[in-house]
């Protein structure tokens, strides 16, 4: 299924470019020692399409609790969070640390809510979409829902890689052939965590111009496959609630085992950093990290009423619609 693309002649309203040329990437936060990027949901989409505008790609991962503590156990998937260019944070205990800290992050962004408003902004930008994963016929379906929402959107392919693919030479061929006859925009890949991040780093420099996102469960939000939390349990940060009852078997360990007590340790670690003065460590400086990036500014990459601005535009484009 693939629409026409068209070019759009609307030009990034928000400078993405240092003077040395190099990407630019809003201030950091560290939670946890994890770095995230502040930004909010408007932000993150205004700056990848930015990033498109100018030709280049990269991979953000929409970062939650079950990531910071697979990152303390996992070196491999720690150092997965270090090389993505974006890290937003996916998940209400992530926000509230960093507010208990001392360096609040505007808001949570959720993958599950990128899906429609990147989309959207990738529809109007005359940018294609590649959706990769997802159970058998859900992309197909999540493709339609998407068009159906916004017409002008360009679905560069689909790809349902089978169980265990990433052992099959043949099937990771198949993909990778896709990927590169498609030559897309955006690469949603849906295949759950850490799976989905393990297949984006072995194929992301196939497609360096592109950026990926691992969206988990979306596709089947998307298509209506599975139902999303009612919006009140999402501000409440009880997104998890909702999902536990709906595959009790999956996840009641993660969140009631692992999650709530690794949960409550990082409040309170965020508690006690604040209280012993270390805001100014927290802080991440980029241009310590990568040659050529500065910090975005406040009047770019505002904090403070970024969120605001994300929350309006999901009123009046309809919860509902949005998924949210």
């Amino acid at each position: 299924m693939t629409a026409a693309m068209h070019q759009s002649s609307d030009q990034p309203s928000r400078p993405v470019v240092s003077a040395s040329g190099g990407r630019r990437r809003p201030e950091g936060v560290r939670v946890d020692g994890v770095a995230f990027d502040r930004l909010s949901e408007a932000g993150t989409v205004d700056y990848l399409i930015q990033e498109l505008h100018a030709g280049r790609g990269g991979w953000v991962i929409t970062s939650n609790l079950d990531h910071l503590s697979r990152a303390r156990r996992d070196p491999a998937f720690r150092g997965m969070l270090d090389e993505a260019d974006l890290v937003v944070a996916d998940g209400a205990p992530l926000v509230w640390a960093s507010r208990l800290q001392g360096t609040p992050l505007p808001e949570r962004v959720a993958g599950s809510a990128m899906a429609w408003s990147l989309t959207q902004a990738a529809a109007e930008a005359g940018k294609s979409v590649f959706l990769l994963g997802g159970d058998l016929g859900i992309a197909e379906k999540a493709a339609e829902a998407l068009q159906e929402r916004f017409p002008s959107l360009a679905i560069a392919g689909l790809f349902y890689p089978p169980m265990g693919f990433e052992k099959d030479e043949k099937q990771m061929q198949a993909m990778r052939a896709a990927l590169a006859k498609a030559n897309p925009d955006l690469v949603y890949v849906a295949l759950g965590s850490p799976k989905q991040e393990l297949l984006i780093q072995k194929l992301r420099s196939e497609l360096p111009q592109a950026w990926w996102l691992g969206l988990g469960i979306s596709l089947s939000f998307i298509c209506g496959e599975v139902q999303r939390a009612p919006v009140w349990m999402q501000k409440m940060g009880l997104e998890w609630v909702h999902r536990m009852i709906q595959e009790p078997r999956r996840l009641a360990r993660r969140y009631l085992i692992d999650g709530i007590p690794f949960g409550l340790r990082l409040v309170s670690s965020a508690v006690i950093k604040r209280c012993f003065g270390g805001k100014k460590a927290l802080i991440r400086d980029e241009r310590a990290v990568v040659a050529g990036v500065e910090n975005a500014d406040e009047r770019a990459f505002g904090s403070e009423n970024t969120g605001r601005e994300s929350e309006q535009r999901r009123e009046k484009d309809g919860r509902e619609a949005w998924g949210v």
